[in-house]
């Protein structure tokens, strides 16, 4: 049988231990790790796609100082959804220097389900738009005269709104990163052919 004085050292020794590994381990009630934190801000993430109709597409035609590229696309479009990475990629490293949008051709229906789903998996954070328009025809001629309806159709503009490239079809990631580094004026220097 432990005395007085033996149950007040055992006491403190087992407080003092408790204590020491409750400081040690010690994580702020609440605070979540690195993996929460990601997967929070992950989960966090959902593309906001809006609505637009054929006047709203005309102003989203006028570039802002910078070059413009639009992508147009829809989720039920097979060459649309293979293109995408790559847009994606040129959307990263063109960040900050030109202005990128995407419109879905998708059914309105979708705006609120296939197509935030899918920008959502590419981890698309460009502008998206969804246009709705009762005048198709009006609408494709606004932009461009090349655009004959068929998807994916990617649009180059300079800051002046004339239209530098377009591509019915998968883009070509060179000669599109071509154009924009012309435009850009970041053309890549022809490297000397020594003898």
């Amino acid at each position: 049988m432990l005395n007085v004085v033996g149950k007040t050292i055992l006491g403190g020794w087992l407080f003092a231990t408790v204590f020491a590994i409750g400081i040690v381990a010690q994580k702020p009630i609440g605070t979540p790790n690195e993996g929460e934190v990601r997967k929070t801000a992950e989960a966090s993430f959902r593309p906001q796609v809006k609505q637009i109709d054929a006047v709203t597409l005309g102003k989203l035609l006028q570039p802002h100082g910078k070059p413009l590229l639009i992508n147009f696309w829809a989720t039920w479009c097979d060459p649309c959804r293979e293109e995408f990475p790559d847009l994606v990629k040129l959307n990263k490293e063109y960040s900050g220097k030109i202005d990128f949008i995407t419109i879905s051709l998708d059914e309105l229906a979708e705006i609120d389900k296939d197509v935030p789903k899918f920008l959502f998996a590419m981890k698309a954070d460009m502008p998206a738009y969804l246009l709705k328009t009762t005048e198709e025809n009006d609408a494709i001629s606004s932009v461009s005269k090349d655009w004959k309806g068929g998807l994916p159709f990617t649009i180059l503009y300079n800051e002046k709104r004339d239209s530098v490239y377009t591509r019915q079809g998968k883009v070509k990631l060179d000669e599109l990163r071509g154009k924009l580094n012309l435009l850009l004026g970041t053309v890549p220097a022809i490297q000397e052919v020594k003898h």
